[in-house]
């Protein structure tokens, strides 16, 4: 999808280092406060390595998109299946395992893009019951990914160092998508 100098593409093994930066610049823009600086690189270095990511982008049953502004990666969205620590997930559901954006990028709809993109992948075959993880005081994606369809069914604990983050466990029921515009 393009869009005057905007442009939302699929992520080959070749964007390994590129999404490892973005990666980490956007979870450490978004949530790098919450931790003491030696643990925030350490979870940085162990999730977003570039040979981790590679590893992603080559899975099949994997997918990772790429926000480019004039060539610039400012936002990544990825999918696969569901690995949530929840009792109904099911083989073949879906997650969107992550959705970020540079905070100068935010707010601007390119984030409702990334996220129907990842959402039109992980039903290419059809409806099915789609999953995500969002941390407990983040009450913007909360509301946004609600827009979707999405509602709270658990809760589990994402750890970053020694810090154990509340996260929420939503999830879409197998049902057709919400349509964002129609709903507050």
């Amino acid at each position: 999808m393009v869009q005057g100098s905007y442009a939302i593409r699929r992520a080959t093994v070749d964007d390994a280092a590129t999404l490892s930066v973005l990666a980490a610049r956007t979870f450490t823009e978004t949530f790098g406060h919450l931790y003491p600086p030696r643990h925030l690189q350490a979870f940085i270095d162990e999730s977003y390595a570039v040979d981790r990511q590679q590893v992603i982008l080559a899975h099949p049953d994997y997918a990772v998109w790429l926000l480019e502004h004039e060539g610039v990666a400012i936002g990544h969205a990825a999918a696969g299946p569901c690995g949530l620590p929840h009792a109904d997930v099911q083989p073949g559901d879906g997650e969107l395992k992550r959705l970020y954006l540079i905070k100068a990028e935010q707010s601007c709809g390119w984030g409702s893009r990334l996220l129907e993109t990842a959402l039109a992948w992980l039903e290419r075959d059809g409806p099915r019951p789609l999953w995500l993880g969002v941390w407990s005081e983040n009450f913007g994606a909360q509301r946004f990914y609600a827009r979707y369809g999405f509602q709270k069914v658990g809760e589990y604990l994402f750890p970053v160092g020694e810090t154990n983050d509340l996260e929420f466990i939503l999830r879409r029921p197998l049902v057709a998508a919400a349509d964002p515009s129609t709903t507050a």
